[in-house]
């Protein structure tokens, strides 16, 4: 499965930026962009592991709820 690179906008805009076969080469051109991009204080650089651009962008959509305190 590949690691896709997306910049996250305010209301679950996702603007897909790359692919990737491995985590490191993602992890360090997200960084990049992250860098390089003139990025509004709402945007977000993201790098998501799934099947398809469609399985990513559905990850990314959905709401992650912590888990409980003193869970470690």
């Amino acid at each position: 499965m590949p690691y896709y690179i997306y910049r996250v906008k305010p209301f679950g805009q996702l603007e897909q930026l790359s692919v990737f076969d491995n985590f490191p080469d993602a992890s360090k051109q997200a960084k990049v962009l992250r860098q390089q991009l003139d990025l509004p204080a709402t945007d977000k650089v993201k790098v998501i592991f799934a099947d398809d651009p469609f399985q990513a962008e559905d990850l990314l959509c959905q709401v992650r709820v912590a888990g409980p305190k003193g869970d470690d």
